[in-house]
């Protein structure tokens, strides 16, 4: 029983200056650097890492371990000797004929897969960050990932592909599911005080024969292994089509698959959305403000298209931010 009650973190990260990695790339990189999605800005260094594993061993000392997924490299200042870090190379875990991948989403759908992770495990982008002190029930209750249902309606852009994979995922929920059935086999579940005023989107969308699409908040996701599995058993055909792309394409389905396969089956935890906030570093003054302020417990700083020298003030102004908050050094650093 204690060790179906541990939680694991996992975090995957890249380092886009390496030029190894770079060099490996450009052999398979079939122009599909042009979509927005796999443009080089999204392999920026912001230099923050280390405020995610300050962070963590602030905010979170329970965590269990820390798996460090990587394509081969880490930051030199990584203690990789600390007993509660496991760095995974995409190779110790992802099947071989996937590699190697430069997709985010083959190294989502195959988490499961990582030697030794609990079955209870939160998965972290590298721009996500906890920044206040949160317990195990903030992401785990009677073992149920904690996570808030609400209903949403996915509009389509065509300059950004990445949009249709939560078309593809909600397609694999309506395969499996009745949203009628399942909003009524767990109302308390779908209509809850914790969600305040987004209970409405619920309200307004129970008209629609399906699942028009549920709300992402683009945060930490706590996962059941044992979710992984039943997705890939029953839908394993389409996540394989998604693995065996180098890069994100257009016809890729997502790790939000598992997310709201845990909110159809009804095997979640009513959570409240204010937990967390996507910030825009568009606005750099306003991600600081909020850092500082640590008016939530999670964040995710989303990219944008900044000259040079915006990315650079923007980063240096981030970083001091966080220094505010996190000024010392945890022992996953050197």
């Amino acid at each position: 029983m204690a060790e179906e009650k541990k939680i694991d973190f996992v975090v995957i990260w890249v380092d886009g200056n390496d030029p190894a990695w770079q060099k490996e790339r450009a052999q398979y990189d079939r122009n599909l650097s042009v979509n927005e999605d796999n443009q080089a800005l999204r392999y920026r260094d912001w230099d923050n890492m280390r405020y995610w594993f300050r962070g963590v061993e602030k905010y979170c000392p329970w965590v269990n371990r820390v798996h460090f997924v990587t394509w081969g490299h880490y930051p030199k200042w990584l203690n990789i000797r600390n007993p509660k870090l496991n760095v995974v190379n995409h190779k110790d875990y992802i099947p071989k004929q996937y590699l190697p991948t430069f997709s985010s989403h083959t190294i989502e759908l195959n988490l499961h897969r990582i030697e030794g992770l609990t079955e209870q495990f939160v998965y972290f982008n590298d721009d996500m960050f906890i920044t206040n002190h949160m317990m195990e029930k903030d992401f785990f209750v009677d073992g149920k990932p904690c996570d808030s249902a609400i209903l949403t309606i996915h509009c389509y852009d065509m300059k950004d592909m990445f949009i249709m994979a939560p078309f593809r995922d909600i397609g694999i929920i309506n395969h499996a599911f009745s949203m009628r059935s399942v909003i009524k086999e767990n109302v308390g579940g779908w209509f809850n005080v914790r969600y305040g005023i987004q209970n409405l989107r619920n309200l307004f969308l129970l008209a629609c024969p399906k699942f028009p699409g549920m709300l992402q908040q683009h945060l930490p996701a706590s996962y059941l292994k044992g979710t992984f599995l039943q997705v890939w058993e029953r839908y394993g055909e389409t996540l394989n089509e998604t693995c065996l792309h180098k890069f994100r394409e257009i016809s890729d389905v997502n790790q939000w698959v598992f997310k709201e396969w845990q909110l159809a089956s009804g095997s979640f935890y009513p959570r409240k959305p204010k937990i967390g906030k996507l910030l825009s570093v568009n606005n750099p003054e306003s991600v600081c403000a909020y850092i500082r302020k640590q008016n939530m417990q999670m964040l995710c700083l989303n990219d944008a298209e900044l000259g040079e020298a915006e990315f650079e003030e923007a980063k240096m102004k981030i970083i001091q931010s966080f220094e505010s908050i996190l000024p010392e050094k945890s022992s996953f650093e050197i």
